[in-house]
């Protein structure tokens, strides 16, 4: 039997037994949880702390901190499951910074401006919608992924970020494309890109190629419709959607030079006139490295060649792929007593957490984790927030333009690696590490 209660305008559904799947009780803490409805609105009395949103931090620093007491003490444990899915955003935009960074380093080399062309924010685009398990799952990663780039088909992610993050504006951008249906609908490829010329000639628009056979269309169809573009006045993508990554991107480059023509920019390095190129099948950041070298070597800017990023950006990864995990850092007993406690497996040591209630300092630039005692942090220098106290806290959140500025400026200040453990820190691990490996008492 089910009975409804309401409380200051929030409904809250208690049930009168939690069943386990073999229909036998399953021991769900009800009468905690129901304390937890009618004494405290249904708001779980613990503290949340984090770092800032944004924040770019190295492995093994604390991203967040949940503290909960007394009898309350053990919701610790069902708060971890829940934010520990911060994995997910986490890793999603790091793969994608660090699909920047590859980019970047080609464009620095081969790309007048550098970094500083506005080409840059969008050579990696997100093609990842299709494959997420849920419109709410690519949110959160499409979400991610434009914290580094503008080019984005997951048009929830857009609408998500331009209208619940950005006050309106736009922060994601797309362009017109063909893909299989369009072209293999027509009669004949000619007529399908035909179209596309007519339809999208004077602006930017991709064409998939490889509906058929790609090196013929190449070869036979692209020089068909070569004097209908160029007398459109925009810019044409070809895409190959098959084959060799790598090959099939230099095979599109030298179609476009013969084609369209090149121009040697002031850095030596060729670019198509008014044509590019992305690759969109079999990308992730090891293929996406290939074909940039390959692309310079073959003496083609960066620029001629952007990127789309499906499965390998927001399915292909996993909690794993950052060790990112919570575990229980500190504890008191009921009689008082305090206690550091972590993890620490024999068969595994790199598995090790970290014991003790945590602050996050900025050190040479780097946050680093300090043992919250001691006088090490200051409130003003700690870097973990309080984001919730027993309830909704006011947060004053940045726009999402804001937050991706401030995200590029702290990727490129950090180092690349540091050793985010402060002295204290790792005096405090040798101390508990010492006490949980002395033999237990006979």
């Amino acid at each position: 039997m089910d009975s409804a209660r309401c409380r200051q305008g929030s409904c809250f559904l208690q049930r009168s037994t939690h069943m386990a799947p073999t229909y036998s009780d399953f021991p769900f803490p009800k009468d905690l949880m129901s304390k937890v409805v009618q004494q405290n609105n249904g708001y779980f009395p613990v503290v949340l702390e984090a770092l800032p949103e944004g924040t770019c931090v190295h492995a093994h620093c604390p991203v967040f901190q949940i503290t909960a007491e007394d009898e309350y003490a053990s919701l610790c444990t069902f708060l971890e499951t829940i934010l520990t899915m911060l994995w997910y955003p986490t890793t999603v935009a790091t793969l994608s910074r660090r699909a920047k960074d590859r980019i970047e380093a080609a464009f620095e080399r081969s790309v007048e401006g550098g970094v500083g062309s506005p080409l840059l924010g969008s050579r990696l685009h997100d093609f990842g919608f299709r494959g997420c398990t849920c419109v709410e799952q690519s949110v959160l990663g499409g979400v991610a992924h434009l914290l580094n780039f503008d080019g984005s088909d997951t048009l929830s992610a857009a609408y998500y970020a331009q209208f619940h993050l950005n006050d309106g504006e736009p922060v994601a951008m797309s362009i017109p494309a063909s893909e299989h249906s369009v072209m293999t609908a027509w009669r004949t490829e000619r007529e399908a890109m035909e179209n596309m010329v007519e339809q999208f000639g004077s602006g930017i628009f991709a064409c998939v190629m490889d509906s058929y056979d790609y090196v013929q269309a190449l070869a036979e169809l692209l020089p068909t419709v070569a004097q209908q573009q160029v007398g459109k006045g925009g810019f044409l993508i070809l895409r190959p959607d098959s084959g060799n990554p790598v090959e099939t991107v230099l095979l599109a480059l030298e179609a476009a030079e013969k084609v369209f023509g090149v121009e040697v920019n002031s850095l030596g390095y060729k670019v198509p006139k008014s044509c590019g190129v992305i690759q969109g099948d079999g990308i992730n950041i090891q293929t996406l490295d290939k074909i940039l070298q390959a692309v310079m070597e073959q003496g083609f800017s960066a620029q001629a060649v952007a990127f789309g990023m499906g499965g390998g950006l927001l399915q292909r990864l996993n909690r794993d792929t950052m060790s990112f995990a919570t575990k229980l850092s500190h504890i008191v007993y009921a009689d008082g007593t305090e206690a550091d406690i972590m993890k620490l497996p024999k068969s595994d040591p790199s598995k090790f957490s970290l014991p003790g209630v945590m602050a996050v300092k900025m050190v040479g630039g780097v946050p680093t984790a300090f043992p919250a005692e001691g006088g090490h942090v200051t409130p003003e220098e700690n870097m973990l927030h309080v984001m919730w106290d027993h309830g909704p806290v006011q947060v004053e959140w940045e726009k999402f333009t804001t937050l991706r500025q401030q995200v590029d400026r702290q990727w490129h200040a950090l180092p690349k690696t540091a050793d985010v453990l402060s002295q204290p820190l790792k005096d405090k691990v040798k101390a508990v590490t010492a006490r949980l490996r002395q033999p237990p008492e006979s």
